[in-house]
């Protein structure tokens, strides 16, 4: 391809449409395409959706609607929805917005570069969304934003039937990786200096290769050599088997860090989220793991406001907050997503209700991050140093084992290193640490 061609590329969302705009990116720069980041500089405006929750959809849609004008003043500009809403809203995103030329889902992502250059020449309208349960083979490798931690996605959809989650129907049901393709893809950036891979599916507990299962995978992916550390997400809680338990605690490039999203604490209202386990369930699976992994950093997900959700619901959901005690929690209220069983029900708990829980939610749960990561002072800990931190340019920050934040002061050829750190003072979400003696 002679002629230069840019794009700019946003995305909305969570590591998946992260990590699928990083393949989408490789895909487009072995087409030629270069990236940029002004909108008013590029042939090709795409933007990466999510529609999990509502708030994230109107995001998009709103970033959307300001591309109009740009539109109209250059009426050669593309401009493409890609994921989750390309899937969920199909042909009539081409209706609601106008000036919008080009709609793919999820697993049609691998063929973005010729569906731009099809409507670059044919100037039609494409809605591209037909694959959703086909395997999702990307031809390039993924350009990625981060030179020290790298996402890999090793199975794309889900099978789990959650009556609040619109993800079955915008990204599938479940295919895995082959564990060659992700073995050759974690062994390519070892060799280019990546230090820390997160290893993504929608359930990564259900990944499945012949008889290899998850565990199996992540012994592999251990065996490789230049990789310092690996995570995973997300762990449906129903499906962490007792033998990932046990590769976690004797496989010492595994963090110890486990996102279990409980959801709610009352057994009627995970009943009607079709979640699979109970409360005792998930207080079992909490004891299994630290039993075996004492230092464990279990963090959640919960939700308030769940149809149906009454005081004494919400007041058990408090309780399992104070039983289970996670290091944090992502909280949010409940929104209708349609397609969703949950959809059919009455949204009948009071939106002033939902924020008022909400709030006790958050309170509680930030109470204990303090505590628990206030007995973290005094301690020595394992950190892989990123970068500058976000507030000062004098400040480095990096993570611990458990994926907790580090502020300290050093020197910047610390940067991509693990070092130790005395963890000085602490609050609900950060750590404040100083080198400790040994790393001089």
């Amino acid at each position: 391809m002679n002629e230069k061609l840019v794009y700019c590329l946003i995305t909305y969302g969570c590591q998946m449409n992260e990590s699928d705009s990083e393949y989408v990116a490789g895909e487009l720069a072995a087409r030629g395409w270069q990236r940029v980041e002004r909108e008013d500089q590029a042939d090709a405006i795409l933007i990466n959706t999510c529609v999990v929750r509502r708030s994230a959809e109107r995001r998009a849609i709103g970033r959307l609607w300001q591309l109009a004008p740009l539109k109209r003043r250059r009426p050669d500009l593309l401009i493409g929805i890609l994921g989750c809403l390309a899937q969920q809203d199909g042909r009539s995103l081409l209706e609601q917005l106008p000036h919008v030329d080009l709609v793919v889902g999820p697993r049609d992502l691998p063929k973005i570069g010729r569906l731009l250059d099809e409507v670059r020449h044919s100037r039609e309208r494409v809605v591209c969304i037909d694959d959703i349960d086909r395997p999702t083979l990307f031809a390039a490798e993924p350009m990625r934003q981060n030179r020290l931690k790298a996402w890999v996605t090793i199975m794309h959809g889900c099978n789990n039937d959650c009556s609040y989650c619109v993800v079955p129907r915008t990204r599938g049901r479940e295919w895995s990786r082959r564990a060659e393709d992700i073995l050759t893809e974690v062994g390519r950036l070892a060799q280019g200096g990546w230090r820390e891979v997160t290893l993504l599916g929608q359930n990564v507990n259900s990944y499945r290769n012949g008889g290899q299962d998850f565990a199996d995978l992540l012994g592999l992916v251990a065996e490789i050599e230049g990789i310092e550390r690996i995570r995973y997400v997300t762990s449906h809680p129903k499906d962490l088997s007792d033998r990932l338990i046990e590769t976690v605690a004797t496989t010492p490039k595994i963090c110890e860090n486990f996102h279990l999203p409980a959801q709610a604490g009352s057994d009627r209202v995970l009943a009607r989220m079709n979640r699979g386990y109970g409360r005792d369930d998930y207080l079992r699976l909490v004891e299994r793991i630290r039993r075996a992994i004492p230092q464990a950093a279990i963090t959640t997900d919960l939700m308030v406001g769940f149809p149906g959700e009454s005081d004494e619901d919400f007041a058990d959901t408090l309780d399992l907050v104070r039983s289970i005690r996670w290091d944090s929690a992502f909280t949010f209220m409940y929104s209708t997503r349609e397609g969703t069983p949950a959809a059919k029900w009455p949204d009948d708990v009071p939106l002033a209700i939902k924020k008022e829980r909400l709030q006790r939610l958050i309170e509680l749960q930030e109470s204990i991050s303090t505590e628990i990561n206030e007995a973290l002072v005094g301690s020595r800990q394992e950190v892989l140093v990123e970068g500058p931190s976000r507030r000062s340019d004098q400040m480095l920050m990096g993570r611990t084992r458990g994926d907790k934040v580090v502020i300290f002061a050093g020197p910047n050829d610390s940067i991509g290193r693990t070092i130790k750190l005395t963890i000085t003072r602490a609050s609900a979400h950060t750590l404040f640490g100083e080198r400790a003696e040994e790393n001089e």
